[in-house]
């Protein structure tokens, strides 16, 4: 039973206050058609309002089947329109871009009604009011009358327990009113029906209780009922729009606008269009210097030097550069850079260390060991003492400076190839490089000729060969192969003289009879012009070679003089501090290599050599840590880096449109707001909460927002094309423009987040428009 207890409800407009009802107190009985006469202004409509839950009053109360609603709160009032109250308006309030079969499910949609019996009873509300056959076409398509019945349809396919009917017949003819009238009596059989209505022969021959209004009070009532005691048995059942609904909901609101949608979602694209571009030309060109430089530096060794540059300690010694407050002094300090120096202290541990990489990261380590090779050739009919080497000849330099110098070159031009730790990955020259002639070497004692791209060698190192040269003389493959070099111990090389000191001996037949003969037996050069120099052109030998002149050579009479003497026993010099190890180094008494440079078996194997390198230095102290040089990596950075702040600054620049596209969807949600207000009404009418309006304009932005962003994505990827032509005619570089689907990914999702933030104070707004103001809308 519904029970109205001395109601009261006034509008202020400026100082001027309006009594809509003033003291109304009624009783209705559970199944009755009452109709609700009166002039306009006389508070019916006002009455009928609060009845529906759409208006509040100010004092007294509405009770439901014994519950008081004073303290309801606005969830409840939905919950309670939506599951107690069936509205049928004079202008219909159809929603026009819904189906007739949708319109009437969109209440149920609200109560959480299954699809299956949702569309069952939209069905059987349709054949209740005799519209059957035109379930499936729109408003648009159905006279005056039939949209009516559509409208009572929606607001019995709940089964509500009231059906509030504000002038049910005020937009129709006759005839249709006569027929609206016999199926609203028909359906007061089963609920309450309230009707407000200006005509009195209607509500006379159909109502069978009237009551009359007049300046918010009733004047008389045919057929009163009187207030019983009744049991609060009125339960709630909260309503809720899923995320589904109202996206399906807004998506036929969408479809029904398709220029304008296109237009907007375009508009919108623009920005997404700009950073997509912007990246696919930047990933592209990254992905070029990748592939060049994967290919140029895969093979780009890893250095270990006798001192190497701390970069940690170099960073940190990046001091600000503006001046100081003057204080009268100054402060002595060490070179940056020399502070950042860092000697390695490379043992045979360490050596073992590196022996263990694993084969699948890395299979070819070099070892540059200081070891002076004394070499004599006898190949143009005549001993002389010759050189590994690309130094003049003929500079001033002296035979013995050039005899002591460190065959310690780190990085490119190496003169000594790697040794392979696994035989089964492959050798490093095969690899590396292209056998011009001869074969590929198998002992220590072999030797091969590297030649460069455009197979040439360096002067100088022909020259130290003993070979008569001149500037761009040919020497055919024949002349080279099978050379032979003579490696003389120190013992038979070295005579001690009177002061001392040693000495080199006369060279001699005997001399070059009783040493040890290496041959050269390959001319080889880089495989392509992508292949790195990674030997120096000229002779280059393996590491065996320099073993077995240490082997030859640590228990030599000139390398015991140099374990006990202070001097250079070469020159008589003293020796200033961290010489003697050098200069034992040179005449082969120590086996510890002087540097080692470990080649990754490509480009992304280096992060795993690193990582082993660096496990090394776990909890030792510094002087004890071995520092690495890593050139590939500072060109990669310097190139990425800058390739990357180029970029950051061009989407910077491109995300300003992003912003703006954003603001337009802001202003293009408010429009939607305020064409859509009388759908806004209808919605809350049938019971929608706040949150649920704000769904489904939030879900027209997500659709616009993810809409735009695929748009432009698509856009941007068939811009690539026409942008690969262009950059392949001005560069020759192919393919350069390549959109990441990370990124494409990413872009749609920030589309959809920044139209969302853009719909979304709209949405809001939208949420808060009174129900009543808004049905009475146009």
């Amino acid at each position: 039973m519904l029970q109205l207890k001395n109601l009261r409800k006034s509008y202020h407009v400026g100082d001027t206050v309006t009594k809509a009802l003033d003291d109304v107190s009624i009783s209705f009985r559970d199944r009755e058609f009452v109709a609700i006469l009166g002039p306009s202004g006389s508070g019916k409509t006002t009455m009928l309002n609060i009845i529906g839950g759409l208006d509040r009053y100010d004092s007294g109360d509405l009770v439901i089947n014994g519950k008081s609603t004073k303290n309801f709160k606005e969830t409840d009032w939905d919950a309670y329109r939506n599951n107690s109250v069936g509205f049928v308006f004079q202008s219909y309030n159809l929603i026009s871009h819904l189906s007739i079969i949708n319109n009437v499910e969109l209440g149920m949609n609200l109560s959480g009604v299954s699809a299956k019996e949702r569309h069952k009873r939209a069905i059987d509300a349709l054949i209740e009011v005799g519209l059957k056959d035109h379930m499936h076409k729109n408003p648009n398509q159905l006279s005056g009358g039939q949209m009516q019945r559509v409208a009572i349809a929606r607001a019995i396919a709940n089964d509500p327990d009231i059906l509030l009917c504000d002038e049910p017949t005020g937009a129709l003819d006759t005839e249709t009113s006569v027929q609206i009238m016999e199926l609203i009596k028909k359906l007061s059989k089963d609920r309450l029906v309230i009707m407000v209505t200006h005509n009195p022969d209607l509500a006379n021959e159909y109502a069978n209780r009237i009551v009359n209004f007049q300046d918010g009070k009733i004047l008389n009532d045919s057929d009163p009922f009187a207030e019983t005691q009744e049991d609060n048995d009125f339960q709630l059942k909260r309503t809720k729009m899923s995320y589904w609904n109202a996206v399906k909901l807004s998506f036929t609101n969408i479809m029904t606008k398709k220029g304008r949608t296109l237009l907007t979602a375009f508009a919108s694209s623009i920005g997404i269009i700009s950073i997509a571009v912007v990246l696919a030309i930047s990933n592209g060109f990254q992905k070029q210097i990748d592939t060049t430089m994967g290919k140029a530096l895969a093979k780009y060794p890893i250095a270990i030097t006798p001192s190497a540059t701390d970069l940690t300690s170099a960073n940190q010694r990046k001091l600000s550069t503006k001046n100081v407050k003057n204080r009268g002094y100054i402060t002595a300090e060490k070179d940056a850079n020399q502070q950042a120096s860092h000697t390695n202290k490379i043992t045979q541990s360490y050596v073992n260390y590196i022996k263990k990489i694993n084969p699948e990261y890395a299979n070819n380590v070099s070892y540059q060991r200081s070891v002076n090779l004394n070499l004599l050739s006898n190949n143009s009919g005549k001993i002389k003492r010759i050189q590994f080497s690309n130094s003049d000849p003929d500079s001033s330099t002296s035979a013995l400076a050039m005899r002591s110098q460190a065959l310690s070159t780190m990085g490119i031009g190496s003169s000594v190839f790697p040794t392979s730790l696994s035989k089964n990955k492959g050798s490093f020259l095969k690899q590396n490089y292209q056998l011009l002639a001869g074969n590929w070497p198998k002992k220590a004692t072999d030797l091969v000729l590297v030649a460069d791209n455009r197979n040439t060698v360096n002067i100088n190192s022909l020259k130290n060969l003993g070979l008569s040269v001149k500037n761009n003389k040919k020497f055919k493959y024949a002349d080279l192969i099978n050379q032979k070099f003579a490696l003389v111990k120190n013992n038979d090389y070295y005579q001690k003289i009177p002061t001392g000191i040693f000495v080199p001996k006369k060279v001699s037949q005997s001399m070059y009879d009783s040493a040890t003969k290496l041959k050269l037996v390959a001319v080889i050069r880089p495989k392509n012009e992508d292949s790195m120099q990674l030997l120096s052109t000229g002779i280059a030998y393996s590491d065996q070679l320099s073993q077995l002149a240490i082997k030859l050579n640590r228990n030599s009479e000139v390398a015991k003089a140099q374990r006990k003497s202070s001097v250079n026993v070469l020159t008589g010099q003293n020796l200033a501090k961290n010489e003697k190890e050098s200069i034992l180094q040179a005449l082969g008494a120590s086996s510890i290599p002087t540097g080692i440079m470990i080649y990754p078996n490509d480009f992304d194997s280096k992060d795993k050599v690193l990582d082993y390198l660096d496990k090394w230095n776990d909890g030792k102290k510094k002087k004890d840590q071995i520092i690495y040089t890593d050139l590939s990596s500072a060109v990669t950075t310097m190139t990425g880096g800058l390739l990357g702040g180029i970029t950051t600054i061009l989407v910077a620049f491109a995300a300003i449109s992003l912003i703006t596209s954003m603001i337009m969807i802001g202003i293009l949600t408010y429009t939607s707001v305020l064409e859509r207000t009388k759908e806004i009404g209808v919605l809350k009418a049938l019971g929608a909460r706040k949150k649920d309006i704000t769904r489904v304009f939030d879900a027209e932005t997500f659709i616009l927002g993810t809409f735009a962003g695929v748009l432009g994505i698509v856009i941007a990827y068939l811009l690539t094309f026409p942008i690969n032509s262009l950059i392949y005619k001005l560069t020759d570089l192919a393919n350069v423009a390549q959109l990441n689907p990370v990124h494409a990914i990413s872009l749609i999702i920030i589309s959809t987040i920044l139209t969302l933030l853009g719909g979304h104070l709209p949405a809001r707004l939208a949420a808060k428009k009174d129900a009543a103001i808004a049905l009475r809308s146009e």
